[in-house]
């Protein structure tokens, strides 16, 4: 019978739609940021490798899976439960044992580690807070702009968020080597905190008043909110301004790493005045 010779391309087109999600989650993963089975993945966490979060199989809780797990929470480290499909793919259909641990590029920072940059460079501080940014070349391009505009530190929350993987290292072109980037529970919390330490919060949506009459000198937090719903409600309640930018086109809004690195510079040139 003949057979065209498209077909078999249809044939893999149909299967990589099946698994899309896996499949780019896989590319913006370095092959040395999965660690798979569970002894791999309890010397891991022992170590005290930084790790972006654990992922297990549902149902899984046979062996050493439960002990793992609990150490894993201690560790603070986020769990996901997939399908054992999905851990099959990323891993390359090796030995997973029903568990991979996903690890970051860089170990993460604590916002103390960015205060104490600022005060070590005699500046007030200046720090980039993402809310649920979950595209990595996202993520990437905000440190990559962060880190040349001056700022001290990025802060994202646990859950919800690009982890520190290959493509986010990639995508900031190195920067991310040279930028703070604290990972934190509760981004709200954390906006308390902040303005409890004399840093003035900023957020930018499209209900505030026009970024260029905003006075942002001082010690500034930038608030940048996820790509599809922008700043969470709790998040904007917390700020202390919320910036709009105008819009003269046709589209109302712009990619969340364009916009952040509008107002990033708007702040750069300002502290620098």
């Amino acid at each position: 019978m003949y057979k065209n010779k498209n077909d078999n391309f249809n044939d893999r087109k149909k299967k990589l739609d099946g698994h899309k999600d896996d499949f780019f989650e896989r590319e913006n993963q370095n092959e040395k940021d999965i660690i798979f089975g569970r002894n791999s993945v309890a010397e891991a966490i022992k170590a005290g490798r930084p790790l972006d979060s654990v992922m297990v199989a549902k149902g899984e809780r046979s062996g050493s899976v439960p002990k793992i797990l609990a150490d894993v929470k201690n560790a603070g480290i986020p769990i996901k439960e997939v399908d054992r499909k999905k851990l099959d793919y990323l891993c390359g259909h090796g030995n997973h044992q029903g568990i991979i641990a996903m690890g970051a590029v860089k170990e993460y920072s604590s916002v103390d580690d960015i205060f104490k940059l600022a005060e070590d460079r005699g500046e007030p501080p200046f720090i980039i807070v993402c809310d649920e940014i979950e595209d990595p070349h996202n993520l990437g391009a905000i440190i990559r702009t962060a880190e040349a505009a001056g700022a001290h530190g990025v802060i994202v929350p646990k859950r919800r968020s690009a982890p520190l993987s290959f493509a986010v290292a990639k995508t900031s072109a190195g920067a991310v080597e040279f930028m703070h980037v604290a990972r934190v529970t509760n981004i709200p919390q954390t906006l308390d905190e902040l303005k409890e330490r004399g840093v003035w919060v900023y957020c930018a949506d499209m209900d505030g008043e026009t970024f260029y009459s905003a006075n942002l000198k001082g010690a500034v937090a930038l608030v940048i909110g996820s790509e599809g719903k922008g700043v969470g409600r709790l998040v904007k309640e917390k700020c202390d301004v919320i910036l709009s930018m105008p819009m003269k086109g046709k589209i109302n809004s712009l990619n969340a790493s364009v916009a952040a690195g509008i107002l990033m510079y708007e702040i750069s040139k300002q502290r620098d005045t």
